[in-house]
């Protein structure tokens, strides 16, 4: 797989591409000043990345719409370089609540279509416009969503052409099995975003995927930002590991892009977040060299099965994917 900084996109088993890195856009709510997502999404875009990972959850698509369409109007693209994913909910997964909460995301982005859309998550929230919802006491609001009914809904939405491609996230093995063996399925999820770096390599889930063209997507591809509401702060940081430092200084490479190039070099797509133009660049330059079979395995060989983001909050939902081997 020659991949270039200019031609880095692979298949999915629509027939459609994607970018084998985007640039991830999720901040906590009010954490980054009105302006930094755009400048980002903007800078990224500069440097040649053509992929860019959003979600309604995120509340900032209208930043990454304006710097998308600035990008367009400028000349530097076209919008069908462009791949954007968006993402559905889990207060939005009953079947009729699908296409509305898809029309939202294109109206803040001021888009016809999204060149993705997949499930963010297999747990069901309760429905309604209260996207992290809870009762008097503090106890999280769970809902028993139909994930076929939610699929087919998403099916529709293909066919009237607000999406291109269809995906889901956070799935474990027994709930990407309930979406390809349903009855009548008409198009398979193409890809499965899921947490994925060098401590936590997911081997089964991504043979898993292989086997059924479905591309495994890495979200937290460096580790991650240590939020300790979503994450596990006992777990080591990834970047500071002695031999993918070691690693990088054979290629006057930072740790962080032998991580990335790890995963692009198994077929994993990556999308590093960043707000910081420099590393913004830095984690793009991933393509001007490649990894020996040897360091692959020694890097493959630091797995601990260490998850950083556990969503351990949601951990007695009946669906909480994470219980299951992979």
């Amino acid at each position: 797989m020659s991949l270039t900084a200019a031609h880095h996109r692979i298949g999915l088993n629509d027939g459609s591409t994607i970018p084998i890195i985007g640039l991830g856009t999720y901040s906590k709510p009010n954490s980054i000043p009105n302006g930094t997502c755009a400048a980002s999404v903007k800078a990224a875009i500069d440097v040649g990345y053509r992929h860019i990972d959003g979600a309604y959850l995120y509340r900032n698509e209208h930043e990454v719409g304006d710097a998308i369409r600035e990008k367009i109007a400028e000349g530097k693209v076209k919008r069908e370089d462009i791949f954007y994913c968006g993402k559905l909910w889990a207060t939005h997964l009953d079947p009729e609540m699908v296409r509305p909460f898809l029309d939202r995301t294109l109206k803040i982005l001021k888009l016809d279509y999204v060149d993705l859309y997949i499930i963010e998550m297999p747990m069901a929230l309760k429905p309604g416009d209260e996207v992290y919802p809870r009762d008097e006491n503090g106890k999280w609001l769970y809902h028993k969503a139909n994930l076929c009914a939610t699929w087919e809904a998403l099916e529709a939405c293909k066919d009237a052409g607000l999406v291109k491609s269809l995906g889901v996230s956070n799935f474990n093995r027994r709930q990407l099995e309930l979406i390809l063996n349903k009855p009548g399925l008409k198009y398979k999820p193409v890809c499965n975003q899921v947490e994925c770096h060098p401590y936590f390599t997911q081997p089964k889930l991504l043979k898993f995927c292989q086997q059924h063209d479905i591309v495994m997507v890495a979200y937290s591809p460096l580790g991650t930002e240590r939020d300790p509401y979503w994450v596990n702060l006992s777990s080591p940081p990834l970047l500071k590991d002695p031999y993918l430092n070691a690693v990088g200084e054979k290629y006057n490479k930072s740790a962080a892009q032998v991580v990335l190039r790890f995963n692009i070099q198994r077929g994993v797509v990556v999308i590093p977040k960043s707000f910081n133009p420099e590393r913004i660049k830095e984690n793009f330059q991933i393509f001007d060299f490649s990894l020996t079979e040897e360091e692959m395995k020694n890097i493959e060989a630091l797995n601990k099965n260490v998850r950083f983001v556990e969503l351990l909050m949601w951990s007695d939902h009946p669906e909480y994917p994470f219980h299951d081997e992979y």
